[in-house]
């Protein structure tokens, strides 16, 4: 059964999400070393947004990613480790309040500061996701950009979320033509997307259609546009996510799913490697199968919390649920 069916042009057809989960995800094997099923860096977190970094990190981890970094603001970094001792915290960020009476010069230097540093880890991801808890400051912007500049220099996969959908719609370059780089932007995240880069309002009567156009415009960079259906494309073709979740819209499942992308995404790449390279699924866009991953585990996980919760599910139950849900699809015949 072919894993991934779609259709170019201005129609959409549902991804066979579950043989896509199946395909990517790698068997549980005793001779595989510690950083072989991923390493994770999250950019983002400030002193008003902590919750957003640690929840899109810890799913990474417990989707099945080896380790998980969280790359933050130095008033952010203890709470994030009082979260967890599972995730690397580096508290390299600045935020311009911080750095008042700096001068220019000065704070080229912290600039050229941080960007050292982050290199020393470079290397060592697999994918990026940048935005979660980032705040809006423009010295942690400016710094962010110079990040995501060398991640792609680099080849390094990059999914830009919350406000780094914000930094990338006003600074376009940062992902246009970059076919490793994947945007997941909400309801009004994406309406600034589509007036940005295509000069227009939204229009829901051609969604499909205008999907393919503004991934296009892009430079074939793949969109998750989240919804009640969740659609997808890199700008050739349109699929969709319709999978149930749960009609409870806690906070955060925006950020479960950007972390889960990023480890999906590392995956379906390593599929593309693999000795089923001749098989249609590892000839399709491996960062189009980390969103369509993404967005049917996030779904599967939300409805199995809301099960057993109901009304009182937040963001960790569902978090709590992720492995559960692979589990069950990765057995499933």
């Amino acid at each position: 059964m072919e894993a991934v069916k779609c259709l170019s042009g201005g129609a959409s057809l549902e991804a066979n999400a579950e043989s896509v989960l199946r395909t990517i995800t790698p068997s549980l094997d005793p001779t595989r070393h510690k950083g072989q099923a991923g390493k994770i860096a999250v950019i983002g977190g400030c002193r008003e947004y902590t919750g957003a970094p640690y929840f899109a990190a810890i799913s990474a981890l417990k989707i099945g990613a080896d380790l998980s970094h969280v790359f933050c603001t130095e008033g952010a970094a203890t709470v994030i480790k009082s979260y967890s001792p599972e995730l690397i915290v580096h508290p390299i960020l600045e935020e311009s309040y911080n750095i008042s009476g700096v001068n220019d010069e000065g704070k080229r230097d912290i600039s050229k500061k941080i960007l050292s540093e982050f290199d020393k880890w470079m290397e060592r991801f697999d994918c990026l996701v940048v935005g979660p808890g980032l705040g809006r400051d423009p010295f942690l912007l400016e710094c962010v950009s110079k990040i995501m500049t060398r991640a792609r220099q680099s080849n390094v996969p990059i999914v830009v979320d919350g406000d780094g959908l914000f930094l990338v719609t006003n600074s376009i370059e940062l992902v246009s033509g970059y076919r490793l780089a994947v945007l997941t932007p909400n309801v009004n995240e994406y309406k600034r997307l589509v007036q940005k880069v295509l000069g227009c309002d939204v229009n829901d009567q051609n969604t499909h259609g205008e999907l393919l156009s503004l991934s296009k415009q892009i430079g074939n960079v793949t969109i998750l546009r989240k919804g009640k259906s969740d659609l997808i494309s890199d700008g050739e073709k349109v699929q969709s996510v319709s999978i149930y979740g749960s009609t409870r819209r806690c906070g955060g499942q925006g950020d479960i799913l950007s972390g889960s992308v990023a480890v999906f995404l590392f995956w379906a790449r390593q599929c593309n490697s693999a000795a089923e390279r001749e098989s249609t699924i590892s000839r399709t866009n491996p960062a189009v199968l980390g969103c369509i991953a993404g967005s049917a585990l996030l779904r599967k996980a939300a409805a199995l919390a809301f099960e057993h919760k109901k009304r009182s599910t937040l963001t960790t139950d569902i978090i709590e649920h992720l492995g559960q849900s692979l589990e069950a699809i990765s057995l499933a015949s």
